[in-house]
């Protein structure tokens, strides 16, 4: 493939309708859905895709919607994958088209996301030279309800194998149109630990005669800042913090107990386990010091996300020749998690990063995705999927 003349035609031809789908987004984003309730978008994805030639499965994690589009004999495929849920967040944002849902906003670009893919299916599917099967993947519930996993216990990858699959998130801070890329691990595993410590409760006046969760609690705090700079490999990086703390009604009563919550981040599996491990016995120990007992709840969330070596080289390569090395780059890990993360667990992979500009920040009330970043992400896996499943 041509990449300059790929890349010319893919630009004139998606300008053409580009326009209807900044409209498109927008109607989307006036009327958000929250995660395993997204009837109304996941109708206009399958309804449009039906529209554009692709064979359509819907149901696969409830409201998740996968397209398939096979040309010629090849037997490569490729997946894309977007997300649709919007976040339980009262909009700010002061523009035309805010979210007509009360305390709904689509605060993470997923609006911007699934059009994205949308305008890249399009293009694909009334232009698109390419030999072997396309997948795109309309994911529901990506917002910590795992709606990647619900689509791959429904049978996603046995249904619509994949050789790679690929997914795209817009970043604020970056100037618009900059892509990103993380080879390995890119984004934290994220865990929640729910603590509760039980000790006797008594009269303030007379702390002997009592079990005191508070002080034991106190002390808890302190220890667990020991748990990644003592346990965890210096080369290694991880995230405990304490963000809510519960215990106590006023000054003069000894509560029974505390209740405290964490969230743990890693970027092994290794150190994920270790710090769950350190986490467990060092609540339990520290009570016990105190006379007192833990109860740990330890909830597992969104996995490490771990971007293959070769599919990110080569989808950073892409990227570069299309826009050119001052647009590309290669970032650090992310803190943060995403549930795509399931999904390359099962097959090879990149998940990369377009830049949303000057914006607020994702999950605030005053977010507002690009619209610049539809026709750059739909150019940009329009010709991924032709490079990808380039004819012979």
């Amino acid at each position: 493939m041509n990449v300059t003349s790929s890349f010319t035609s893919i630009q004139s031809r998606i300008s053409e309708f580009l326009p209807e789908m900044v409209a498109l987004r927008r109607d989307i984003h006036r009327h958000p859905e929250l995660g395993y309730q997204e009837q109304r978008t996941s109708d206009i994805v399958a309804n449009l895709l039906a529209e554009w030639g692709y064979s359509v499965d819907r149901g696969l994690g409830g409201t998740g919607v996968v397209g398939t589009l096979k040309r010629g004999d090849g037997n490569a495929t490729i997946g894309i994958r977007a997300d649709m849920d919007a976040l339980p967040i009262t909009e700010t944002a002061d523009h035309d088209y805010v979210s007509t849902n009360p305390g709904v906003m689509h605060a993470c670009g997923h609006d911007g996301h699934t059009t994205t893919l949308l305008t890249a299916a399009r293009y694909l599917a009334q232009h698109g030279e390419f030999d072997g099967t396309l997948h795109v993947i309309f994911q529901p519930a990506e917002e910590s309800l795992g709606g990647g996993l619900k689509m791959i216990e429904d049978g996603l990858f046995e249904r619509f194998p994949c050789d790679a699959v690929f997914g795209l998130h817009n970043i604020p801070g970056i100037p618009v149109g900059k892509m990103n890329f993380i080879a390995g691990p890119g984004m934290a595993s994220s865990d929640t630990a729910i603590v509760r410590i039980i000790g006797r409760g008594g009269h303030g006046a007379v702390p002997h005669l009592s079990v005191d969760p508070i002080a034991a609690t106190g002390s808890l705090i302190t220890a667990l800042q020991t748990v990644v700079s003592r346990n965890v490999p210096p080369l290694e990086a991880a995230v405990v913090t304490i963000g809510s703390i519960h215990g106590g009604s006023t000054s003069n009563i000894i509560p029974d107990s505390v209740e405290m919550e964490l969230t743990i981040r890693a970027f092994s599996a290794e150190v994920r386990e270790l710090l769950q491990e350190r986490i467990t016995t060092l609540c339990q120990q520290q009570a016990q010091s105190f006379g007192a007992t833990a109860e740990v709840d330890y909830q597992r969330g969104y996995p490490v996300l771990v971007n293959d070596e070769e599919q990110t080289a080569f989808a950073q390569q892409l990227a570069i020749e299309l826009f050119g090395e001052s647009n590309v780059a290669t970032s650090d890990p992310i803190t943060a998690s995403e549930d795509f993360a399931y999904m390359l667990e099962k097959v090879p992979g990149s998940y990369l990063f377009v830049g949303n500009g000057d914006s607020a920040s994702l999950h605030n009330p005053g977010y507002v995705f690009n619209d610049q970043n539809i026709g750059t992400g739909a150019i940009y896996w329009a010709a991924l999927v032709e490079r990808y499943l380039k004819r012979s």
